[in-house]
């Protein structure tokens, strides 16, 4: 399990002309998931996002997580994260989950962050054609890997 965390000002994501998720100062995740992605990636991927402390304390140091700040998070399905580009120039997706596979397990993963946050958490629509608006803060952009945790 990937994700593109980026520490936002702002944030919607919009689907045929409609605003389905916004927020105001929060998370923007991008989410990609794999074939060998589980329960024990969501769980320790939810406690990390939820821990990471990124936001500003008063004295303008990194210092306070998304709880502490009660920021909101947009959550977002992106296949394109697992993107193998390594031979030729055309993408390979092989990595990414199919469809069957991947919503249960991005469905879980909104579950277990909306328990971990204690509040509702903004989604896209999986599989649809998305605009995605935002305004970085900072700017703060993190990537993290269940598979790589660095």
């Amino acid at each position: 399990m990937r994700t593109v965390l980026q520490r936002v000002s702002r944030a919607s994501v919009t689907v045929d002309g409609k605003i389905v998720s916004s927020i105001e100062n929060g998370l923007l995740l991008l989410l990609g998931i794999t074939n060998d992605d589980g329960l024990e990636d969501i769980q320790w991927l939810v406690r990390k996002v939820v821990n990471l402390r990124i936001f500003n304390d008063e004295e303008g140091v990194m210092n306070r997580s998304i709880t502490d700040v009660g920021g909101d998070i947009i959550v977002v399905s992106q296949f394109t994260l697992h993107a193998a580009v390594k031979k030729g120039n055309r993408p390979s997706y092989i990595k990414a989950a199919k469809p069957d596979i991947a919503i249960p397990l991005y469905e879980d993963f909104v579950k277990n962050l909306e328990s971990e946050l204690g509040k509702k958490v903004g989604t896209g629509i999986f599989g649809a054609d998305m605009k995605v608006d935002l305004l970085n803060d900072g700017p703060v952009t993190i990537i993290i890997d269940t598979k790589n945790k660095e």
